[in-house]
């Protein structure tokens, strides 16, 4: 690619019977911002010099090249297709799309430096390996589809910074292990990750192995709380139910029953004069003593 190309922008040849491999000369396209190479029969690895595209690494825009720029581009985004023009922020929009060809080989880790990049689709290759941790520098990513490749090992743990995430797509890998937790991650619809035998955890319905075990004792914890709290309370309701009991049965017999309310009287008076004579006598009886 020429001089001539320097300034060029968008880039999209979907839908044609490209072959080979891509170019390196794309990486010197420093204000290429969308680059869509979608369904073709492009083959070879995924280059390490896309690293290199100036304006997928700045958060930077470009606004004033688009000053003669009149038409609007229609962009696969979080599957489905959407239109941008100038005044619709045609500017903002950083996609790479790679889906629907015959790339082999490792997702390069350089890509993790395009830390503008809103949309990146690599779905429905050959890529093995395992996915880059270093995609947590993606702050901005909305869309990550990585579909229908043979990827392998763990979903990495540093993708639940991944906060932008809306459309987000494992599915029909060999990933595996507990798909982690995040604002995002466990949100997602689980078609997100089917296809991975061994993936597990929310939100699919597929256990990690000591899950039963978490469950099992947070059920016996609660239980213990339970049965604490339903202690107290019946010791507070008894305590409660005897006083009331206790008082009223008294209290009330002798509000409404006249002769039991004498009688209840007359019994206490008989009983405060034997313990005044009782007293009385012992009194005296040490006085004779003395």
């Amino acid at each position: 690619m020429g001089s001539e190309l320097s300034e060029l922008q968008v880039l999209q040849l979907r839908f044609n019977f490209l072959s080979g491999n891509i170019p390196q000369q794309l990486c010197n396209l420093q204000y290429l911002h969308i680059l869509d190479l979608s369904h073709n029969n492009i083959s070879g690895t995924i280059p390490m010099c896309l690293s290199n595209l100036t304006t997928l690494r700045s958060n930077l825009s470009f606004w004033g090249i688009y000053q003669y720029y009149d038409e609007s581009t229609t962009v696969i985004m979080k599957g489905r297709e959407l239109v941008y023009d100038v005044d619709h922020s045609l500017h903002l929009v950083m996609s790479i799309d790679f889906s629907s060809n015959n790339l082999e080989g490792e997702i390069p880790e350089d890509i993790s430096s395009l830390v503008a990049l809103v949309s990146l689709n690599l779905s429905r290759n050959h890529l093995i390996g395992k996915i880059p941790w270093k995609f947590k520098n993606l702050s901005k990513l909305e869309t990550l589809d990585l579909s229908h490749n043979h990827l392998s090992g763990e979903i990495p743990q540093s993708f639940s910074s991944l906060t932008s995430l809306s459309h987000f797509n494992l599915s029909c890998n060999n990933l595996s292990g507990r798909i982690p937790s995040g604002p995002q991650l466990q949100t997602l619809d689980n078609s997100s990750y089917m296809g991975n035998p061994s993936l597990c955890g929310f939100p699919l319905s597929t256990k990690c192995q000591g899950d039963d075990t978490i469950t099992k004792q947070t059920f016996h914890g609660r239980d213990s709380e339970d049965e604490d709290h339903n202690g107290k309370l019946g010791f507070y309701i008894s305590m409660v139910l005897g006083f009331v009991i206790g008082f009223w049965g008294v209290c009330g017999t002798l509000l409404i029953k006249k002769s039991w309310r004498y009688a209840y009287f007359q019994f206490f008076g008989n009983i405060k004069d034997k313990i005044a004579l009782a007293i009385a006598l012992k009194v005296a009886c040490l006085q004779r003593r003395f």
